[in-house]
């Protein structure tokens, strides 16, 4: 049997930040980055959602919340190998990720390899088990505006070993 979560995030582009997708730092014209209390890793922090989903296990924000200063510009790749290891104490493992990022520039071409890598490291796959794809907002919404960037992801877990679970008393 197995399960699949979604993942959704967006967070906004202003100066002065870096632009991280999939723990690849990426230049971006005018200096922007992505705004947020970790290091704002869009990409990352979707398919964190999605694996965390199809565990039944929640969001990233009840695991790794804003408001939790030990998170402050947190690396995702890091935070993305912790959700891994909860999911896998609650009996799951990760078997495919299919991600896509929306953001109109810079494009992915030349670095999706490097992304994929990063995230089949993480969560313990091969490169072949993880999918990345770019798309634009044609000009369309906060991402055509070039104001954020967004991600959906998708997990698909399976069973794994399972902690043994103390035995029920009628």
């Amino acid at each position: 049997m197995s399960r699949s979560g979604i993942g959704w995030d967006s967070h906004r582009l202003a100066a002065g930040h870096r632009l991280v997708l999939g723990g690849v730092p990426l230049e971006h014209e005018g200096g922007l980055g992505l705004v947020g209390h970790s290091d704002a890793d869009v990409l990352t922090h979707a398919v964190i959602d999605a694996l965390l989903g199809a565990a039944s296990l929640g969001d990233i924000g009840q695991h790794f919340p804003d408001t939790d200063a030990a998170y402050a510009g947190a690396d995702s790749l890091g935070l993305l190998r912790e959700a891994a290891a909860r999911v896998a104490a609650a009996g799951w493992r990760p078997v495919h990720v299919d991600v896509t990022v929306i953001l109109e520039r810079p494009k992915l071409a030349g670095r999706r390899d490097a992304i994929r890598a990063n995230l089949a490291e993480a969560l313990g796959l091969a490169a072949g088990d993880v999918n990345v794809k770019a798309t634009t907002g044609e000009g369309i919404g906060f991402v055509g505006r070039e104001e954020g960037v967004a991600a959906l992801a998708v997990a698909t877990v399976e069973p794994g070993h399972r902690p043994a679970r103390p035995s029920r008393q009628d």
